[in-house]
């Protein structure tokens, strides 16, 4: 299996069954262990929630979900322990600006995607 990008799937939206429950916002990344926590996901409740990546079945155009049960209600237990990939882009590294993360099937970060300084 390839990598994918993290910000290609923040522009998919979750769905149980082809029925869309949300959209996510935003990707939850555990820093020290080098993968991905979940994602943020605005329902469309209004309701933000928490989904995670491994409950997450990612597809080519959607992120599938088996139960509406695995997107969760408390996001800030989430957000306050985990790093936010939005807040991350644009950040400098090594080689310009932090512009996309790819991660492998696992979660795990295969790479930190540089883009030029402007």
């Amino acid at each position: 299996m390839r990598s994918r990008s993290a910000v290609a799937l923040l522009r998919l939206p979750v769905r149980l069954h082809g029925i869309r429950l949300g959209q996510p916002t935003d990707l939850l990344l555990d820093e020290p262990a080098q993968r991905a926590l979940g994602f943020v996901v605005l329902c469309g409740d209004d309701t933000e929630r928490f989904l995670a990546y491994a409950a997450a079945s990612l597809a080519e155009e959607e992120i599938g979900v088996e139960s509406a049960l695995m997107l969760l209600d408390d996001v800030n237990f989430y957000r306050e322990r985990a790093e936010s990939l939005r807040a991350l882009l644009g950040t400098a590294v090594e080689g310009g600006a932090v512009g996309d993360v790819l991660l492998d099937p696992d979660g795990s970060i295969a790479a930190v995607v540089a883009s030029p300084d402007a």
